[in-house]
């Protein structure tokens, strides 16, 4: 097991903290990218110490996981650090980047309503940067047949709610991206998928406005009576990422304890 790697693009909060944690837990060494701030950093040193007390490497970098040239910065780092390992790889890749503009497109004050940056900066983060990650990460050797790689959606993919509609955008870019990359890395024996995950009490979802009555009326409809934790995405990858399960792939699988399904 000391030879597994994940790569976590969003490593320091929400669903990314939680699965780096839980796989560390596992006996995974962990890649953690992650974009923070001073004031946030005890919290990420905090996490970093939790890992290494599972007895494995943590390696974190904070950067903007989309600038080009720090993806190849880490990723280089990353081959180098295998150099000094026996057959190490990167058998779980989890996109979990929550960055972007909340804003209407459409406004009587046109000042503001979302602009041309903002729309593409939103789309680049969430959605196109998992092209960009994997296809370095691949051109470098780092992942080998049996590799996972998860992308966190949500039901934004595919609905809308005030202001926004650029994450839903990406989200919905995102889920293309996956069934893409699930099509070309088949025959390298690397699957894909998507995990569209239920409403979930998240820094980054406290962004979206009107959240607090999002997540009533998810109670409300939620066939558990309880909102979707991080824990519980964490906890459906542990499972997943250790079996020989490739042929699942391409895919949007829900881990919301039902809430798409059900309703008032």
């Amino acid at each position: 097991m000391d030879k597994y790697y994940a790569l976590i693009l969003g490593a320091s909060s929400g669903f990314g903290k939680a699965i780096s944690l839980a796989l560390a837990k596992d006996g995974v060494n962990i890649i953690g990218v992650h974009l923070d701030r001073a004031v946030t950093m005890p919290a990420v040193e905090e996490e970093i110490a939790e890992i290494k007390s599972y007895g494995v490497d943590a390696h974190f970098f904070n950067v903007n996981a989309a600038d080009p040239n720090k993806r190849n910065d880490v990723l280089n780092k990353v081959a180098e650090i295998f150099k000094e390992k026996k057959n190490p790889t990167i058998k779980v890749m989890v996109h979990s980047l929550a960055f972007g503009t909340l804003k209407r497109f459409i406004d009587s004050d046109t000042s503001l309503q979302i602009n041309q940056k903002q729309l593409e900066m939103t789309l680049d983060v969430m959605a196109n940067s998992l092209v960009y990650w994997t296809q370095d990460m691949m051109r470098l050797g780092l992942m080998k047949s049996g590799g996972k790689i998860y992308a966190l959606t949500s039901t934004g993919g595919s609905r809308v709610i005030e202001a926004y509609g650029a994450v839903s955008a990406a989200k919905a870019c995102l889920e293309s991206h996956i069934r893409q990359l699930a099509m070309e890395l088949g025959q390298k024996g690397i699957s894909a998928n998507a995990i569209l995950a239920g409403v979930t009490d998240t820094p980054a979802a406290r962004k979206i406005p009107n959240i607090s009555t999002i997540m009533d009326y998810t109670l409300g409809r939620n066939a558990q009576g309880r909102l979707t934790q991080p824990e519980d995405i964490a906890n459906f990858i542990l499972d997943n990422y250790r079996r020989d399960s490739h042929w699942m792939s391409g895919g949007i699988i829900h881990v919301d304890g039902g809430e798409s399904v059900t309703g008032f």
